[in-house]
């Protein structure tokens, strides 16, 4: 069926139709919902060129019901449909037979729907996607609880076998059946976003578009950043700048924790001159090295913040930490709180920010309550639940109307994002640890444009901090944090030889074994930088779970610790002290990133993966541009390109020549560079109108 429709919602009529996207209404919808603060313009060129939409059921036959206790919605769900998304869930996967309550926590342990990024929506492997557009706390019994009228007489009789243990006697016996069912508690009305495919990915497409597009993030962002520990002062910092320098060790940007503000719970946004005496000397300092300053911040303003008096009457009415909690809903707020950070901050040479403790305190212990309550009120009328949902967009928000003026990509941290964030240069990260669970996050991001970096902290050994590494290499961002380390976590080993394990016993070996992944990570810019522009301009995730790729094949539905980076590769992280893992290789040829060995698809293998390698498969008939490694990234320093053809017939990959910094490749001020590889031979055609100047390729390699 082709959905062509006109998009509607409560304030607007839109003359023009969106291809795909269709929208059900019923009652009298909140006044604030996600859609309502959609940063930019759906992109309707890329919507209409994706293929034909379809949907596997009648959007007729969803039933919404408005009762005394608000609204329900139930949507059909095919037997064998399998669901995705929800946000950013940590320990969930396929949600199937699960009930799910995307809220925002701080700390989303379980599977009940807490999360650092809360969207109500979910992905079917059937092609499509649903959306409820609320910003109230929402439950999704996922085929969990079918209606009595579907209840056939043999699934009443049972099985009276006795239950051994709890789980096996309170499991859901009933997720092969019923219908997705919404409950929305206080609603008097909802909106109902379909997002149709055909197929899995171009659903995912559909729904990134209409938000504006995927990040470009700025060229120096796909390189490394290094955060330092929170104490240090001014020249501990640049020595640790010169260190990285003098030991060729790759970097873009250093990270300042806490301490260089005068008061940081609540913040006071005013440089500490006592452990910073220069700090725009420090930002030029840093700058001639060729690093970017990201400076931590949150959104509570302290009652001796210059933000304190001029927001005092536009914030909610309970503090947080004794400071302010601005109504970022309202505009006149974000233009006051961006306007002043532009002034006192952004103009002497800060890049970005890392924006913390937007997420809600932790629902699940009694003795961590530090957010505002659900309770509060705010001046443009948002209810606190509600901004509980929306709040890191919307302080976000103010960040984006910034670059957007200055016409400045940037590429920021964030601990809260919302649904339609796509277009956000943020990446959310946790302060939960578990490296399972920042593997798990890395294909979860893909199906609600959202980006998340498995940062690496602390390491109970070297191959813990190997593994990490390698995950954080393969990652949207490549972050190390060392609030709690005085140097980087390599060196910690030279005085606390206690933790370090007999593998890598010398600090200089692992700091050499953390070099060369993260050349690795420079040399796999360009490919990452081409993808982050197909979701730019096609809205297509250049992370996410195999299942996007092959929702066909039942032997991915639960795959969770895999995901495709990019159009041609296959990750699969390692963990703890492990050197081995199982990998599954959907249908089609697969070859090995280190040593090139050749595997057969739609099969498992037991795969080895040493310190100084990734873990890494690239499908046949993939041609990898892959760049000699640089100590820093900049669109004036050429990449020198080495292109591997793999698998014996012929092939194309894409490179994107920009800036590297600006907005101007929205405005079409980029070159497309398309590399081929046919009969034996490599060729490059580039489209665009700049000079040429971004690449150069070195040589060609075919793989076999």
């Amino acid at each position: 069926m082709l959905l062509v429709c006109l998009f509607i919602n409560t304030h607007l009529l839109y003359a023009q139709s969106l291809l795909g996207i269709q929208v059900i209404s019923k009652g009298t919808p909140d006044a604030f919902t996600p859609q309502r603060f959609v940063p930019e313009q759906p992109v309707m060129a890329a919507l209409q060129q994706l293929p034909a939409a379809t949907l596997p059921f009648n959007p007729a036959d969803i039933n919404i019901r408005i009762t005394e206790r608000g609204c329900v919605v139930e949507i059909p769900l095919g037997a064998d449909e399998q669901l995705y998304g929800f946000g950013m869930q940590i320990n969930s996967f396929n949600q199937r037979g699960l009930r799910v309550r995307p809220v925002t926590n701080d700390s989303p342990l379980g599977n009940v729907g807490y999360t650092h990024a809360p969207v109500p929506m979910y992905v079917s492997n059937k092609g499509y996607a649903i959306l409820i557009n609320t910003l109230r706390y929402t439950t999704f019994y996922c085929g969990s609880n079918p209606r009595r009228r579907a209840i056939a007489a043999a699934d009443s009789a049972g099985n009276n076998t006795p239950a051994l243990s709890t789980d096996a006697l309170y499991m859901s016996k009933d997720q092969d059946k019923g219908n997705m069912i919404v409950d929305i508690p206080g609603a008097r009305g909802i909106e109902i976003y379909i997002f149709a495919g055909p197929d899995m990915k171009q659903a995912i497409q559909r729904y990134n578009l209409y938000a504006g597009g995927g990040v470009l993030p700025p060229l120096w962002g796909l390189g490394i950043k290094y955060r330092v520990k929170a104490d240090f002062n001014q020249q501990q910092v640049l020595k640790m700048a010169a260190y990285f320098r003098d030991h060729k060790i790759p970097c873009d940007v250093f990270g300042l924790e806490p301490g260089w503000q005068t008061a940081s719970y609540s913040c006071s946004y005013v440089w500490n001159t006592k452990k910073f005496p220069q700090p725009e000397q420090l930002a030029a300092d840093l700058r001639q090295q060729h690093l970017h300053v990201n400076l931590w911040e949150h959104a509570f303003v302290n009652p001796l913040s210059p933000l304190y008096k001029p927001l005092e009457q536009r914030s909610g009415d309970f503090p947080v930490w004794k400071g302010l909690v601005p109504d970022f809903a309202d505009s006149l707020t974000r233009n006051i709180f961006a306007a002043y950070h532009d002034t006192a901050i952004i103009s002497k040479g800060i890049s970005g920010f890392k924006l913390d403790e937007c997420d809600n305190s932790d629902l699940g212990s009694a003795d961590r309550t530090w957010s505002f309550p659900e309770a509060s009120t705010f001046p443009s009328g948002i209810t606190g639940e509600q901004m509980h949902q929306v709040f890191g967009n919307l302080y976000f928000r103010s960040f984006y109307q910034l670059m957007q003026q200055h016409d400045q990509r940037s590429y920021f941290d964030i601990r809260q994002l919302g649904a339609f964030a796509s277009a956000y240069p943020a990446v959310l990260y946790s302060d939960i640890y578990e490296h399972d669970d920042y593997i798990r996050m890395i294909p979860n991001s893909g199906f609600c444009g959202i980006l998340w970096s498995p940062e690496v902290r602390e390491s109970g050994s070297v191959t813990e901090l190997v593994r990490r590494t390698q995950t954080a290499v393969m990652s949207a961002q490549t972050v190390f944090n060392s609030w709690y380390l005085k140097n980087p976590p390599w060196l910690q080993y030279n005085t606390a030889r206690n933790n370090a394990d007999s593998l890598l016993p010398e600090a200089t070996q692992t700091e050499q074994t953390i070099r060369q992944l993260f050349n690795f990570r420079m040399q796999l810019v360009p490919y990452l930088y081409h993808a982050f522009f197909q979701y730019a301009h096609n809205g297509i995730p250049p992370f996410r779970a195999l299942v996007v790729d092959y929702p066909q094949d039942a032997n991915v539905y639960n795959v969770d610790n895999e995901y495709m980076i990019g159009e041609s590769l296959l990750a699969a992280p390692l963990t703890g002290t492990d050197s081995v893992r199982a990998v599954y290789l959907p249908a089609g040829d697969w070859y090995d990133f280190n040593t090139h060995r050749k595997y057969s698809g739609a099969q498992t293998y037991t795969i080895h993966c040493g310190f100084n390698q990734l873990p890494i498969f690239i499908k046949s008939g993939t041609l990898l541009p892959l760049a000699d490694p640089v100590p820093y990234l900049d669109a004036a320093q050429p990449f020198n390109i080495t292109c591997y053809a793999f698998g014996p017939g012929n092939a194309t990959a894409g490179l994107l020549e920009d800036d590297g910094e600006t907005f101007a490749y929205k405005q079409g001020k980029y070159n497309l560079i398309t590399l081929s590889w046919k009969n034996g031979h490599g060729s490059m055609q580039r489209r665009g109108p700049l000079k040429a100047g971004m690449y150069k390729i070195r040589k060609w390699v075919p793989v076999l």
